[in-house]
């Protein structure tokens, strides 16, 4: 299988690929990320959404240079700034003919089977109406102990929790290298994955942005349990979501994780 034959495709996209580096909404971004979803939904394809960015645009609303590391503020921004996006979100897909929902979930949700299972009939029955559901942590009101700690993670059980046949990772760079290319020239694009190893861990960025969190270590991981769970993984660049179709058309992009096989739970 490829994502050419893909039926349910899970989108992460980062906040670092959602704005600007002054913390203002990339909305020429947004918009073309909205085209592109919509234009597979037409193909026949369903599509789930798990957007970053809330924190980022808060930030960028209310002037704060840098992202906060204090609980309550990175909530106040979250507040704030989950209502732009979704703004955002509903006037871009609105004009390709499409309905949004907002889904806000924490990690105790999908701990426990009750509402693990509210979680999925939700985004079942919203597939089921052609809606598209937009997911994000309820970082307004999210606490340590209860935080999944990025949304690599978050997409990743979202798409086991979606019985998706693929996940795609939008990042600010091409995918994953055999050295940081930031610091390495020469380093090398490794364009498919059959095994994610504890070398690959080790090497990998624990870095993300000023505007997101994570990095390439997150996004390992997160392609990890994917696979683990039957679920096909591409990290790509989200700087030009409609390379998103080279993807569906077969083409090489980015770097692209087999699971061996369909086994979600």
């Amino acid at each position: 299988m490829s994502f050419e034959n893909f039926k349910r495709i899970v989108i992460k996209v980062g906040s670092s690929s959602l704005t600007y580096d002054n913390g203002r909404p990339n909305l020429r971004r947004m918009e073309k990320l909205a085209q592109v979803i919509c234009d597979m939904k037409n193909s026949g394809k369903e599509v789930v959404l798990v957007s970053s960015g809330a924190i980022a645009v808060g930030m960028g609303r209310l002037g704060l240079k840098t992202r906060p590391t204090e609980t309550k503020v990175k909530q106040a921004m979250a507040a704030v700034g989950q209502c732009d996006l979704m703004s955002y979100y509903d006037r871009f897909f609105s004009e390709f003919g499409y309905v949004t929902a907002q889904i806000l979930i924490n990690r105790d949700i999908v701990e426990h089977e009750n509402r693990r299972m509210n979680v999925v009939n939700t985004i079942q029955t919203l597939l089921s109406m052609d809606v598209v559901p937009i997911i994000n942590e309820n970082d307004s009101v999210s606490v340590e102990e209860l935080v999944f700690g990025d949304n690599d993670t978050l997409s990743a059980i979202v798409a086991q929790l979606a019985a998706a046949d693929g996940l795609v990772i939008l990042t600010d760079i091409d995918g994953l290298y055999d050295s940081d290319p930031r610091e390495n020239e020469n380093a090398r694009l490794i364009a498919k994955v059959e095994k994610i190893t504890d070398e690959m861990m080790q090497n990998a960025t624990a870095n993300g942005s000023n505007r997101g969190t994570g990095g390439m270590r997150s996004k390992l991981e997160a392609a990890k349990y994917a696979c683990e769970n039957g679920i096909d993984v591409v990290i790509m660049s989200g700087q030009r979501p409609q390379k998103i179709y080279d993807l569906l058309e077969g083409r090489s992009v980015g770097t692209y994780f087999m699971s061996g096989g369909k086994n979600n739970a």
